[in-house]
């Protein structure tokens, strides 16, 4: 279902009633998780978020996402957790095995074919037709995948373990997991198999040896499926035991190195406080002091974040920027007040401090801004827009000896070039003075009022061009790299950027008709929340077909200016609202 890239419709911070009711669903869903998991797994304060999706093949899928990964997803009504909520509660959905070469399979969209089942000692859990299952690899309990069962355990045995066993709804390393929407690309974690005692593994050998049935059953047949483009898909996996195929799986990177003994967050810490130093010493300078401290952290700290890599503050100890700052305080790096009512800035930073002294500048590496197209990210170059003049009805007359009819489209040196031909092939310029034009009947009706006509003879060119641009129609092209350029009558719409009051008398800044400039609304969305560390929601744009607007919390036009202007090089002339950006705050 996520084999490929996917839509994204909304995403917004769930409802007090909403988390309610997603706890009183999952308790449905899953009776065997307990009151406390379930308020784990559905927490009651953090941050939760409902997205609404549109996969590939056009289905509807809501997934609610915690801690910035997908814990759930909703199809059809019915709710299905995710690889990441599996791994916190691998034994929840009945597991079946497979090798780790049919992974790749999977992630492609092949379903699960019963050849390519092992099948352990103690036989296949037993399950119905529909059932929800969860599949893992050869070595590790961490489940990769989730599918429906085709038939039950039942009528796999009875066909000899052939045909197709389960479809796939989701694994580990699709575009749920995988995108930049959505997961945290973690690395597949290590769940130690429940191992039978030495004496116990011993009979279930010599029980394996003495059953051909056992025998043919722990063989790992031809995986058979077919991938998202129809092609057939084979994959012989040989023929060894679980013991052999155990100690296989851990030399091909299927566990996180064990060496790196760091958890995630004591890594997250790390990069912050990086990110921080550098800022400091490379970006930061005196003049710009007394500096918004979320300016600081949306402008700098994230520009200083390595390639390939993303600073996220809630997955660091310190959760907010607040603590964080207030630890760096203490060790005397940075000075930080609350110069206006909840809004904090950094007032001094010592620059001889040690830390930053010692602090070793990483090698710079070329980067540029990205926006998801389809499955892979490719450079964002903005358009090249022109200006282009469309002939009304009134005006044909004029251009028709150029060959030019109603409706056509012309640039702006075309049109002085006719204007010029026209006026010297009639004998209309000025034998007295070159500057002036004659006006003829053809020019009085295109150019000039009603109540002019009786009374201007003669206009100098400029004012003749002039007059000629203003009654044309307005039209333009936009030309992105590597594609056919678009034309279009009217004129482009400017990127807009406004302030609104909510009910709850917060601002939230919105930003329309990105759409036109080649921009994803959900890719700047999602790049925005990051920045400025506020929640972020794309809907529908009031009175506009087919356009998206981006909402995002607080008044965050500084991040936009610096996004649109510095990283994706728009002309600043296609933006309005710059202008309503908050004030820097005031020197005491």
């Amino acid at each position: 279902m996520f084999a490929k890239a996917f839509r994204v419709k909304s995403n917004t911070a769930i409802k007090g009633s909403d988390r309610r009711k997603l706890r009183a669903d999952v308790a449905a869903a899953f009776p065997d998780l307990g009151t406390d998991q379930v308020s784990v797994l559905v927490p009651g304060k953090e941050e939760l978020n409902t997205v609404k999706l549109y996969a590939h093949r056009g289905d509807a899928v809501t997934v609610y996402v915690s801690g910035g990964n997908p814990i759930l997803f909703e199809l059809e009504k019915n709710l299905y957790p995710t690889v990441y909520t599996l791994w916190s509660y691998p034994d929840l959905l009945p597991t079946f095995t497979t090798w780790p070469l049919v992974l790749e399979k999977l992630v492609g969209g092949a379903d699960l074919m019963l050849p390519g089942l092992v099948v352990p000692p103690a036989g296949l859990p037993q399950v119905q037709k529909g059932d929800l299952c969860a599949i893992t690899l050869v070595g590790n309990r961490a489940p990769v995948a989730i599918g429906i069962a085709a038939m039950s355990t039942a009528e796999m045995l009875t066909s000899g373990l052939k045909g197709r066993g389960f479809s796939m709804l989701h694994t580990y390393q699709d575009h749920l997991c995988f995108s930049r929407r959505s997961g945290d690309k973690s690395s597949l974690p290590s769940i130690a198999p429940l191992a039978l005692n030495p004496p116990d593994l011993e009979k279930e050998k010599e029980s394996i040896t003495a059953d051909p049935a056992m025998q043919k059953d722990l063989r790992c047949l031809t995986l058979e499926g077919e991938d998202e483009n129809g092609g057939a898909q084979q994959q012989m996996c040989g023929r060894k035991s679980l013991s052999e195929a155990s100690e296989d799986s851990n030399f091909r990177g299927l566990n996180p190195d064990p060496t790196d003994s760091k958890t995630l967050q004591e890594q997250m810490d790390e990069l912050l406080q990086r990110c921080f130093l550098h800022a400091l010493k490379c970006q930061v300078k005196k003049a710009d002091l007394p500096l918004l401290t979320s300016t600081f952290l949306g402008n700098h700290m994230f520009s200083c974040c390595p390639e390939g890599q993303q600073l996220d503050i809630k997955k660091s100890s310190y959760r907010k920027l607040s603590k964080f700052l207030q630890q760096m305080q203490q060790e005397q790096i940075v000075q930080v007040e609350e110069l206006s009512k909840g809004v904090e800035s950094i007032v001094a930073v010592d620059w001889k401090h040690p830390r930053i002294t010692s602090f070793v500048i990483p090698e710079p590496s070329p980067t540029s801004q990205t926006i998801q197209e389809g499955s892979r990210e490719q450079p964002y170059h903005p358009p090249d827009i022109k200006s282009l003049y469309c002939v009304p009805a009134n005006m044909t007359l004029l251009f028709q000896e150029s060959g030019h009819k109603k409706g056509s489209i012309l640039e702006g040196g075309e049109v002085r070039t006719i204007i010029i031909n026209y006026a010297k092939k009639n004998d209309l310029v000025d034998a007295n003075n070159k500057n002036l034009v004659k006006l003829d009947p053809i020019l009085c009706d295109c150019i000039l009022e009603k109540n002019e006509q009786h009374t201007i003879m003669k206009l100098p060119w400029d004012s003749l061009l002039t007059r000629c641009f203003e009654k044309l129609q307005p039209a333009y092209q936009v030309s992105f790299p590597g594609q056919e350029p678009i034309m279009k009558k009217g004129k482009i719409c400017p990127i807009d950027i406004s302030l609104a009051q909510r009910a709850s008398n917060k601002k939230v800044t919105v930003v329309r008709n990105l759409e036109p400039y080649g921009l994803d609304p959900c890719s700047v969305a999602s790049i925005l929340q990051q920045r400025c560390q506020a929640s972020t929601t794309v809907t529908p744009a009031p009175g506009a077909k087919d356009s998206l607007q981006v909402q995002i919390q607080g008044n965050q036009i500084h991040h936009l200016s610096r996004l649109l202007l510095e990283e994706y090089r728009l002309p600043r002339k296609y933006i309005q609202g710059l202008e309503k950006a908050p004030k820097p705050a005031k020197k005491k």
